[in-house]
């Protein structure tokens, strides 16, 4: 054989050795003499048959496999010959129906007639059945020898670029638990970008679909993947250099599916036919026991990749890896997770927040918490005027949640949603809500309840509802003795600025709503004027200023006695003239001193000795108004 192509040769070296200007010029042939010849009739027939097409094409055919086998004969490194012949047999897909998955030389497969060739990007034009099938040949051919040479890895790419679907499920259907004959294919991939871009969105798919993903491709098969075996593979793309730009593009949802294994690999037990997996696969690659350490390894070789090397240490120093595989404790590392990327990963922590918004609209319940733990810490990312509505919608349902973490969390979200004034109007509507939360026992969830409300007040164009003034008034009220410092505060700034929206002169409350209110005022004298003694000066100061307003406001509605109406009041309430207002409140009205007595007999248990002396003072004066009270009815006959 290798005689006829050396004589093919020597033909082609004797044309090129004549002397063609020598020659005389020959006139244009007739067309008549290019026509075949009649008793050549079934060889023209035989031509028009095969996909070559041609004499010259079907030599070159045999020459590539003459090259082929001088290649296995010979020493030299499959790179050298294959710069021979760039072109892989991959753009001869169409040309060979009849490929079979035993087949060890995928690239023997003849050339398709476009022009010369026609490539595969025919193929979205034309469906290729072979795909699949060619997939498997060349996995079943680097079962026994792994190393992928020049040619093959040619036709991997192509194939990975025009068809990635078919070779992604194939690939992972064929070699689920990615052995070593998969991983040098999916290596093959990862070193060339534009493939392994193409491809990525495939794997994100599988891996998004739990515990099983079921995608038919090109041949009609639909048997279910693993959507761990992507994880696999993903394992063996991300330590390639090459992709690099691609981990980039798609690495929000690379994030997300990664913590979603995590996530529900940790929550949930595994189907029997998952378990069985992860066990051969834990053998043949030496795998943690567990799923989720599993994936947790991914995820820090993707950070690795993306330069978040700072954030994989920072959490491995705070032992926040260990915590992110415990169920009790895993939204609290997810928490801290968000928090350490936020830092200085604010574009991709936006990226980030907008899949895992996707992923909460379709309500995964064991995975709602810990993306909600990492959506809220990132929340500021996000541009609110676009996505505030969706944001809102999945915090809103949270909120009324019977798990105390999905509440807090959702609170959380929504003290950030309320700085944003085209949000804080649509959240009027979860008023009475909020309002029950303010009874709540856990102080941080009453502290972020307050937080919503000042947000929300604080828009010049929010109008308080008459009824909404005094029932949040009451509830303030019940606040101003709460063991929290900071739920104090709160409460006293959201009772000074519904004041302010009272006394307002654009009248934001109507007057039928003032009358109400007042006897709530009249109740909330007592409680400010004792914690005016507050060892907190944050806390005296702020209850000083409240009882000037709501003083302020009594006057305003001829309700307080003539003493303080002549009286200057920003000198009747600092601390050395706080008396002169106790008594004030007394002479008031005497009937009512039983009912201050009782309100302020609780103050003698509280923990700060400044407030039990108050009480005991206050005490001591009602006392004094009581007798004369008695004395005078006794002088009085009548």
């Amino acid at each position: 054989m290798a005689g006829r192509f050396l004589r093919l040769f020597k033909v082609f070296q004797r044309n090129r050795k004549t002397d063609t200007g020598a020659a005389p010029a020959q006139q244009p042939e007739e067309p008549e003499e290019f026509r075949p010849l009649q008793d050549d009739a079934a060889m023209d027939e035989r031509q028009e048959q095969e996909p070559a097409r041609g004499r010259f094409r079907k030599t070159l055919k045999r020459f590539r496999k003459f090259l082929r086998i001088q290649r296995r004969k010979s020493n030299t490194t499959a790179a050298t010959e294959g710069t021979a012949e760039p072109d892989s047999g991959l753009t001869e897909l169409q040309a060979e129906p009849d490929v079979s998955p035993d087949s060890a030389e995928p690239s023997e497969i003849p050339d398709d007639d476009t022009g010369e060739t026609q490539g595969i990007a025919n193929a979205d034009r034309t469906p290729t059945p072979t795909v699949p099938a060619i997939v498997r040949s060349i996995h079943q051919s680097l079962v026994s020898r792994v190393t992928v040479d020049i040619r093959q890895k040619i036709d991997i790419i192509r194939l990975a670029e025009e068809h990635p679907v078919d070779v992604a499920l194939t690939l992972l259907r064929c070699a689920p638990s990615c052995d070593r004959a998969a991983a040098a294919m999916w290596q093959t991939i990862a070193s060339s970008g534009p493939a392994v871009e193409k491809v990525l969105p495939t794997l994100l798919c599988v891996m998004e679909n739990w515990p099983l993903c079921s995608t038919c491709t090109s041949d009609g098969d639909n048997k279910d993947v693993f959507p761990l075996s992507a994880t696999l593979v993903l394992r063996v793309i991300v330590q390639m250099p090459q992709c690099r730009e691609a981990m980039m593009l798609y690495s929000a949802r690379l994030f997300v599916a990664l913590l979603f294994h995590v996530v529900i690999t940790t929550q949930l037990m595994p189907p029997v036919e998952v378990d069985s997996f992860w066990k051969a696969c834990q053998e043949q690659h030496r795998l943690p026991s567990n799923a989720n350490r599993f994936a947790v390894q991914v995820m820090k070789a993707l950070l690795c990749r993306l330069r978040c090397d700072s954030v994989v240490m920072e959490m491995g120093r705070k032992r926040g890896w260990d915590t992110l595989l415990c169920a009790d404790t895993q939204h609290y590392a997810v928490g801290l997770l968000a928090r350490e990327m936020r830092r200085g990963l604010i574009p991709f922590c936006s990226c980030i927040a907008l899949d895992l918004l996707k992923s909460l609209r379709r309500e995964e319940r064991c995975c709602d918490l810990s993306f909600l733990a990492f959506l809220v810490e990132v929340l500021d990312c996000l541009d609110l005027t676009k996505h505030g509505d969706s944001v809102l919608e999945i915090t809103s349902k949270h909120l009324q949640s019977e798990c105390r973490q999905r509440r807090r969390l959702a609170l959380r979200g929504l003290v950030v949603l309320s700085k944003e004034p085209s949000m804080a109007i649509r959240m009027c509507s979860l008023s009475q809500h909020l309002q029950d939360l303010l009874g709540d026992t856990d102080g941080d969830v009453v502290g972020m309840t307050l937080q919503v409300f000042i947000n929300i007040l604080n828009n010049k164009d929010i109008m308080i509802c008459s009824t909404t003034a005094p029932n949040l008034a009451q509830a303030l009220l019940l606040l101003f003795d709460h063991d929290h410092s900071h739920v104090q505060l709160l409460s006293l700034e959201l009772f000074f600025k519904t004041m302010d929206l009272v006394v307002d002169e654009g009248k934001k409350v109507v007057d039928e709503g003032k009358k109400p209110l007042e006897k709530i005022l009249n109740q909330s004298l007592l409680p400010l004027f004792i914690h005016c003694h507050d060892e907190n000066q944050r806390v005296a100061k702020a209850s000083r200023e409240t009882l000037l307003r709501v003083a302020e406001f009594l006057k305003r509605r001829n309700r307080v006695a003539e003493f303080l109406k002549r009286r200057n009041l920003k000198q009747l309430v600092r601390k050395e003239q706080l008396w002169k207002f106790a008594e004030c409140l007394l002479a008031q009205d005497r009937n009512r001193a039983a009912e201050h007595l009782s309100r302020a007999l609780p103050y003698l248990d509280s923990p700060q000795e400044s407030l039990r002396e108050a009480a005991v003072s206050f005490i001591g004066t009602v006392g004094m108004f009581m007798n004369k009270g008695a004395q005078g009815r006794a002088a009085d006959p009548q």
